[in-house]
């Protein structure tokens, strides 16, 4: 028991360095390009190099930072490719999800999907970004919490951290996200009608189209 409680503290301690990192970066405290010195950073933290050496090779596979052998952990960058690519990833993955419910979504499901879309619409009104990105992010775990593949979930949260935790200009595109609104009703509505296929499809090729949404992404990123 004693040895589970240890590694429950680490793995506790780990997760907590890793989160803050990870705000550091997404505050732009850390630049990409920058290094992280892991003798000062644990020296700041009080803590050993080891939770920090953990967190940090989190953040490597995640795409966060890169650890260069012999030369330094640097904070990553992000490019339009890396967002293509990502869009390509979470399309099809997510428009996977929706053909794994083919027929087994209820009008209590369909009900929630519209009460989701209706608050984002709401936040947006308002201008209240974080409410609306909440209540987006709930309108697309529902599907990936449903298809119950959690490994097809864990891919697409990390690549969605990548793309709204990381590099993004302060404020919010309001015409791109009411067209997202727009988009979820679309989707809302084939699937509603019973049209998984015609939802899959648009989610994959119109939602997370690079290329469709390429013009909202260039004004939303700092690169």
């Amino acid at each position: 028991m004693k040895s589970n409680e240890n590694e429950f503290f680490v793995k506790s301690l780990k997760q907590q360095v890793y989160e803050y990192l990870q705000k550091r970066i997404q505050s732009g405290d850390l630049k990409p390009g920058s290094e992280i010195n892991l003798e000062r950073t644990s020296k700041q933290l009080g803590i050993s190099r080891t939770p920090l050496r953990d967190a940090l090779l989190q953040l490597d596979i995640e795409g966060f930072v890169i650890i260069k052998p012999r030369k330094g952990i640097i904070v990553n960058s992000l490019s339009f490719d890396d967002i293509k690519n990502f869009y390509q990833i979470i399309g099809a993955l997510e428009s996977s999800a929706i053909l794994s419910l083919n027929g087994k979504l209820t009008k209590s499901d369909i009900k929630k999907l519209n009460g989701f879309n209706k608050n984002m619409k709401k936040a947006i009104e308002r201008d209240d970004f974080d409410t609306y990105y909440n209540f987006n992010l709930k309108f697309h775990n529902y599907f990936l919490d449903l298809c119950g593949n959690n490994e097809l979930k864990r891919i697409v949260d990390i690549k969605k951290k990548r793309l709204y935790d990381f590099q993004r200009k302060r404020g919010f595109v309001k015409d791109w996200e009411t067209k997202s609104i727009e988009e979820h009703q679309k989707i809302i509505d084939f699937l509603e009608e019973g049209q998984y296929f015609e939802a899959s499809d648009f989610m994959r090729n119109v939602h997370w189209s690079y290329e469709v949404q390429e013009k909202f992404v260039k004004r939303y990123y700092d690169i």
